[in-house]
Parts: structure tokens; sequence; C-alpha cells
């Protein structure tokens, strides 16, 4: 039977209530990407163009970092990745995550939440 994993970000609840229940669905681990430095309300705020995650957006090469590490990657055959699309795509930390394993040989699904705007270039990164 394969092991199951399903990593996610959330910054406002959605992603992660969607995640815990593809979980308990699936019978996956479950597994919170955090930032290091968490996202305040200012920091999410979309319509100012200063607001970390706007800047961060703006940045391709912006990696913002992960406070934990799943403890062994290797033993998951199916890794579902889930996030909110910012700016049409995955935020930035979720780059970070799949920059951080070796997902040769494994399944990888990504699953996006959104408010309203177009699934655009999310999930690109996930394809292995």
């Amino acid at each position: 039977m394969s092991k199951v994993l399903v990593a996610y970000f959330s910054a406002g609840g959605v992603t992660a209530k969607v995640a815990e229940r593809l979980a308990k669905e699936t019978g996956a681990q479950l597994f919170e990407i955090i930032p290091e430095i968490p996202y305040s309300r200012k920091d999410l705020d979309w319509q100012d163009k200063s607001s970390r995650s706007s800047v961060e957006m703006n940045d391709k090469g912006c990696r913002p970092a992960i406070r934990f590490k799943t403890e062994d990657m290797g033993q998951y055959d199916v890794i579902f990745v889930g996030f909110p699309v910012w700016w049409y795509r995955e935020p930035s930390i979720i780059d970070t995550f799949m920059e951080a394993y070796d997902f040769s040989g494994k399944t990888v699904v990504p699953f996006a939440t959104s408010g309203g705007s177009s699934i655009g270039d999310s999930g690109k990164i996930c394809r292995i």
C-alpha cells in the first residue's frame, strides 16, 4: 500500500480545511508548511504593492524559509501539495518546499484553493 503525505500551506484557513479533509479521506499523514516568519494580515494585503506577499510574488526568485522539514520524504509514494492561489500561481513558499526535496519516482498531486482568481500557472512547479 502506498504511503501518502498531504503537505499544505494555508494563509487563511481554507486550504488547511481542504488538506485536513483530504488527509482524512486518504489516510495520509498531514504536514503543514509553516513559514519561518509567520504572515500577518498586513503581510497578506494583496492590494498593497509593498506588502510582504506582494513583494515576494513579484520576485520569482524569492524563497521564504520554512520553519520545519518533514522527517523522511523518502517514505512517501504520493505527495499532495496544497496552497492558495496567489497572483495566479502558487505562493513562493511552495517553491521553497518543492525545491527542498527529491521527488524522483513519486507521484506529486497539486491542489489549490482560490477566493476568486483564476488558477493561472498554479502547480507548474509541482510537475516533477
